[in-house]
C-alpha cells in the first residue's frame, strides 16, 4: 500500500533545492564573500611575513567570524582581542599546571571543552565559544610538538597569533574594504522591493522561493544592520528611524506581493504598483530614502492591490515614539534563562567533551600527529539536535571532499608551478572565494562552505607556508573525516536530542506573533508584526525540517509532522491575508488549531 504521506519521509533538502542555493545570486552576497575571501588572504599573508605556525588556524577563525559591514567585523576584531588576553593568562597558568604532566593535561584539555561547548549552547558566546575553545585547546596539545625549554613561550605565541592575527585583520581591512551598515541596510530594502516587482510580473517557481527565502528572513539582520549605523555616530536619529520603518514595510509589501501573486492581479493594477515600486528601488540603492509617495491609482476591484498602495504612503514614516530613539529591546542576560535548569545544555557539552577526548586519544595512541585535525573538526561540526547533524551531514562530508579535493588538485598541479608568493596568495584568495560564496549563502547550505574552508587550509597550509607533501594532505583530510564521524557517533547515540521536541516551542512563538499582528491597528504597527511573524514563521519550518531528516523511530508522531505541516502553510498564508484583512473572522479559529498542534 501506497504512503499516505511520502513527502514525510523524504528528509531535508533536495539536491536541486541546494543546487539552486548555491547558486542563488543573492543581493550584497558577491561582496561579501569577496571581502570574506580577501579577508582569509591577508590573514595568510600577515601569517606568511610573521612566520605563524599552523597558518591554516588563523585563516579559519577569519572565515568563521568575517562579519558583513565594517562595524560590526570592527567590533568582533576587538572582541577577539581582548579575549585573546584572557586565554593567554588561562592557557599560561594552564601550561605551568600540565607541563610534564601528560595526565593533567589530558584533565585539562577535558575540562575546558566542556566549559566552551556548555558556552555555545547555553550563552550568548554561541558560536564564537567553539572557536576560542579550538584555539585554546589547540594551543594546549601544540605544547607536544616544541622542545621542552621553549614550550611556554612557543605555546602563548601560537595561541596569541591564533587569535590576534585575525583580530588585527578583521579590524584593520574590514574597515577599509567592508560596507557601511547603513548601505547593507538601503541595498536589503532595495532588494526585497525588486523582488516584490518580480512577484508581480508572472513569477515563476524559481522566483517564488526565492521571495519564500527573502520574506522569511524577516526583518532581523536589518536591524541589526540600523543597530550598527546608528554605533557610527554619523547618521541622523530620524534618518535611522526612517530607514528602520523602511525594513519593516519591505518586508510587509514583499508579503502583500507574494499574496497577490497568489490570487492574481490585474495587469493595469500590477503596473500601476510595479513602476513607483522600482522607483523606490532606485532611491534606496543610491542610500537615500523617499520622503513623499503618491498611492498608485488603483481600482477598488483587489484588496490584495489596494492594501500595497496604502503601504506606499508611510513606507519611511517611522511611528513618533520611534523619531528619536530605536526601541528599547528587552536585555537578556550572558546565559540563556535555562542555562543551569534545561540538563540539554550540560549533555551537549558532555558530547562535544566526549568527542574531543576520543579524538585526542585517538591520535595519540595511533602516534598519528597528522590527524590532529580531528580535534579541530569535533569544535565546528557539533550540532544540538539529531535532526540538524543528520541533515547537514552530506553537507558537512561534501564540504570536506570538494575542499579536499581542490587542495590536493592545488598540491599536484598548481604549487610546482608556483615560484613565488603571489601566486599562492591567488590560489588562497580563489579557494577561500568559493567556500566564502558558500558559506554566504542560505544558513542551510553555509555550513558546506566553511567545510570547504576548512579543508583546503588543513590540506595546503602545513607550519607557516604552503606545502606539497601529499602525506600532509591525506593526514588532514583522514583527521576531518575522523572528526566527522565521531562526533556524529557521539551526538547521535548518546542522549540523541530530536528537533521534534521543540517543535511545540516554536508553534507557540508563532501564535504569539500572529496575535500581535491580528491585534495591530496601524500601518507602522502591521509591517513590524509581520516581520517577526515571518521569522518565527523560519524557525519553525527549520524545526520541522529538521525533524524530517531524523530516523523513523524518533519521529514515530508522523500524523503531528503532517498537522504541523498543513498549519505552517496556513500560518504563512494567514499572516499575508491579515494585511489585506485585519479584521477577518476566521483569525480565532485558525490560530486556535495552530495552538492545539503546539500542546
Amino acid at each position: 500500500m501506497e504512503d499516505p504521506r511520502p513527502d514525510l519521509m523524504r528528509p531535508g533538502l533536495s539536491l536541486s533545492r541546494i543546487w539552486h542555493l548555491v547558486c542563488n545570486p543573492a543581493p550584497g552576497r558577491m561582496g561579501y564573500a569577496l571581502c570574506m575571501a580577501a579577508g582569509c588572504t591577508t590573514t595568510v599573508l600577515v601569517g606568511e611575513i610573521w612566520q605563524v605556525p599552523e597558518l591554516s588556524v588563523p585563516a579559519l577563525t577569519t572565515m568563521a567570524l568575517w562579519q558583513k559591514d565594517r562595524v560590526t567585523n570592527a567590533l568582533t576584531g576587538v572582541g577577539v582581542n581582548i579575549a585573546i588576553l584572557i586565554l593567554l593568562a588561562i592557557i599560561y597558568g594552564l601550561i605551568r599546571l600540565t607541563l610534564d604532566h601528560p595526565m593533567g593535561l589530558v584533565i585539562v584539555i577535558a575540562l575546558l571543552s566542556f566549559m566552551f561547548f556548555f558556552l555555545g549552547s547555553a550563552s550568548k558566546l554561541k558560536p564564537v565559544a567553539y572557536m576560542l575553545g579550538l584555539v585554546t585547546v589547540y594551543g594546549l596539545i601544540a605544547i607536544d610538538e616544541v622542545p621542552v625549554g621553549e614550550v611556554v613561550t612557543r605555546a602563548l605565541l601560537y595561541t596569541d597569533l591564533f587569535l590576534a592575527v585575525p583580530g588585527a585583520v578583521m579590524v584593520v581591512l574590514g574597515l577599509l574594504i567592508c560596507p557601511s551598515p547603513r548601505r547593507i541596510l538601503t541595498d536589503s530594502i532595495a532588494a526585497r522591493l525588486r523582488m516584490a516587482c518580480r512577484l508581480l510580473s508572472n513569477p515563476d517557481e524559481r522566483i517564488r522561493e526565492q521571495a519564500t527565502d527573502m520574506l522569511r528572513a524577516g526583518t532581523a539582520d536589518m536591524m541589526k544592520s540600523a543597530k550598527m549605523a546608528g554605533l557610527e555616530k554619523i547618521w541622523s536619529p530620524h534618518d535611522l528611524a526612517c530607514l528602520r520603518q523602511a525594513a519593516n514595510s519591505s518586508v510587509a509589501v514583499l508579503a502583500l506581493a507574494d499574496e497577490a501573486s497568489r490570487s492574481g492581479l490585474s495587469q493595469p493594477d500590477a503596473a500601476c504598483l510595479i513602476q513607483p515600486l522600482e522607483d523606490m528601488a532606485v532611491i534606496f540603492t543610491d542610500g537615500d530614502y523617499p520622503a513623499a509617495i503618491e498611492r498608485p491609482a488603483i481600482s477598488k476591484a483587489s484588496l490584495t492591490a489596494c492594501a500595497l498602495a496604502d503601504l506606499l504612503p508611510d513606507f519611511a514614516t517611522p511611528p513618533a515614539d520611534d523619531a528619536k530613539a530605536p526601541p528599547q529591546e528587552k536585555k537578556s542576560g550572558f546565559l540563556a534563562d535555562d542555562a543551569f535548569s534545561n540538563p540539554d545544555h550540560v549533555r551537549f557539552a558532555v558530547k562535544g567533551t566526549a568527542a574531543v577526548m576520543l579524538s585526542y586519544l585517538t591520535f595519540k595512541v595511533l602516534d598519528w600527529p597528522g590527524i590532529h585535525t580531528c580535534i579541530i573538526t569535533c569544535f565546528i561540526v557539533a550540532l544540538p539536535t539529531m535532526g540538524e547533524m543528520i541533515s547537514k551531514l552530506t553537507l558537512r562530508i561534501s564540504g570536506a571532499l570538494v575542499g579536499g579535493a581542490l587542495g590536493i588538485s592545488a598540491i599536484v598541479f598548481v604549487m610546482p608551478h608556483l615560484n613565488g608568493i603571489t601566486g599562492f596568495l591567488v590560489l588562497v584568495f580563489l579557494v577561500s572565494l568559493i567556500a566564502a560564496w558558500v558559506k554566504t549563502g542560505d544558513e542551510r547550505i553555509a555550513y558546506a562552505g566553511f567545510q570547504i574552508g576548512l579543508a583546503f587550509y588543513l590540506t595546503d597550509l602545513k607550519g607557516y607556508g604552503p606545502t606539497a607533501d601529499m602525506a600532509t594532505a591525506r593526514d588532514r583530510i583522514v583527521g576531518i573525516m575522523l572528526g566527522n564521524f565521531i562526533t556524529y557517533a557521539m551526538f547521535t547515540s548518546f542522549w540523541p536530542a530530536s528537533a521534534f521536541d521543540r517543535i511545540g516551542e516554536g508553534l507557540r512563538k508563532l501564535v504569539e506573533a500572529l496575535n500581535g499582528q491580528a491585534n495591530a491597528s496601524t500601518p507602522q504597527a502591521r509591517s513590524e508584526a509581520v516581520a517577526r511573524t515571518q521569522s518565527a514563521l523560519l524557525e519553525s519550518e527549520r524545526t520541522l525540517e529538521y525533524a524530517m531528516s531524523e530516523p523513523v523511530h524518533m519521529r514515530a508522531d508522523l500524523p503531528r509532522l503532517e498537522a504541523t505541516r498543513r498549519a505552517l502553510d496556513d500560518a504563512a498564508e494567514l499572516s499575508e491575508e491579515l494585511l489585506v484583512t485585519p479584521d477577518r473572522a476566521d483569525v480565532s479559529g485558525r490560530m486556535a488549531r495552530l495552538e492545539q498542534i503546539a500542546r
